[in-house]
């Protein structure tokens, strides 16, 4: 009975909220992916790597104050290091970078500003109690922060830019480290992933709802329709261009004479009459 001791399932509970927190933390690298080969980030937001980074730096703070805190150390400090690869992607092809550099600035002052505070004016017990209540909130923002991809999903009703994969994860992350924080009663850990758990099947049910809006509308969308006349082979050169001429003359009696005088907007000086292509017109192309 001593292997399905409380210890024991701790570990077993941390062990695996590594694994998967670790696939949480890799989760976003096909929309990173997608960034780099766009060389955009497009409607992506940086707020969810900047609050995640953020959080990983409190937790592995928390866990140096805490004894027995292992698990924590290691999955937060593989955290801090790639948000910080993301977010300095993220910079790199934003085509707006002063927002997310200003939430940097804001986000490292107010860390150093908790590790003074605490350090200074809190002692023993009382430190870690306040560090574990400011990680509470932060990880509650974790879970929160891709909410704000939430309401871009059901404005636009696309799943474009909220990965399946990032919301199942955390989902079965939450799990984990709620079990985990359960049983080493640290609630500082435990209720923050019961929102994460809530959080994550809103997003997922969005995700069955909206998945296949896209594709929808594209198959909707229908393109006006050309009529093709193709010219035959024996028909001489002459006789084609008079009838583009013809056409010319025809739509400059109807527009005014001033339709074939006038350049084109881009300064090329081309005819106007060749500036618009109108549906169901007919284009003669040779075979």
């Amino acid at each position: 009975m001593g292997g399905f001791s409380g210890h024991n399932l701790a570990f077993t509970f941390g062990l695996l909220g590594n694994v998967i927190s670790f696939f949480v933390f890799l989760s976003p690298l096909p929309t990173f992916y997608q960034i780099y080969k766009k060389k955009s980030t497009e409607g992506f937001q940086s707020v969810p790597y900047v609050v995640a980074l953020f959080s990983a730096m409190l937790l592995m703070y928390y866990a140096f104050l805490k004894t027995n805190a292992t698990l924590l150390i290691t999955i937060n400090s593989f955290g801090c290091f790639i948000e910080t690869i993301y977010i300095a992607l993220y910079i790199f092809y934003a085509p707006k970078k002063v927002r997310t550099v200003r939430l940097i600035v804001v986000m490292i002052g107010g860390f150093g500003l908790i590790l003074i505070l605490t350090h200074f004016f809190a002692k023993g017990p009382i430190r870690v109690h306040i560090v574990g209540w400011i990680c509470l909130i932060f990880s509650v923002s974790v879970f929160a922060a891709p909410l704000f991809i939430v309401k871009q999903v059901i404005r636009t009703k696309s799943v474009e830019f909220m990965p399946f994969s990032l919301s199942l994860s955390l989902t079965f992350n939450a799990v984990m480290w709620f079990f985990y924080g359960l049983l080493i009663k640290d609630f500082n850990i435990a209720i923050p992933n019961v929102l994460g758990f809530v959080f994550g099947i809103i997003q997922m049910v969005l995700y069955a709802m909206y998945k296949d809006s896209t594709k929808k509308v594209v198959k909707d969308q229908k393109l006006p329709q050309i009529q093709v006349i193709v010219v035959k082979e024996d028909q001489k050169l002459p006789e084609l261009a008079e009838q583009v001429i013809d056409m010319v003359k025809l739509r400059a009696m109807v527009c005014g004479t001033d339709a074939i005088l006038d350049p084109l907007p881009n300064g090329h000086d081309m005819s106007a009459a060749f500036a618009v292509a109108k549906p169901n017109m007919e284009v003669p192309v040779t075979a």
